[in-house]
């Protein structure tokens, strides 16, 4: 696999400053990558069957956007009072 050059001058001063090989943090890496992307997979599924189950409720964008505007307002009216 071909990087571009900083990215494999980054990887070469790590695998000498670590004495592991490349390809062993290359893998590393990518595992942990991987991983990662099949929790937040499992995490967005279940959410997903939590929504159409009716077990969790969605907010309506418009009450959120109020939500945050009011806590904005009320943090505002502390800083000047």
């Amino acid at each position: 696999m071909q990087f571009k050059p900083e990215v494999q001058e980054k990887l070469d001063r790590l695998a000498r400053e670590s004495g592991r090989a490349a390809s062993t943090l290359v893998q590393d890496a990518v595992a942990g990558y991987v991983e990662h992307l099949m929790e937040v997979h499992e995490m967005l599924n279940s959410r997903y069957d939590e929504i159409k189950s009716g077990e969790v409720k969605l907010i309506p964008a418009d009450e959120i956007e109020a939500y945050f505007r009011e806590k904005s307002s009320a943090a505002s009216r502390l800083q000047s009072g």
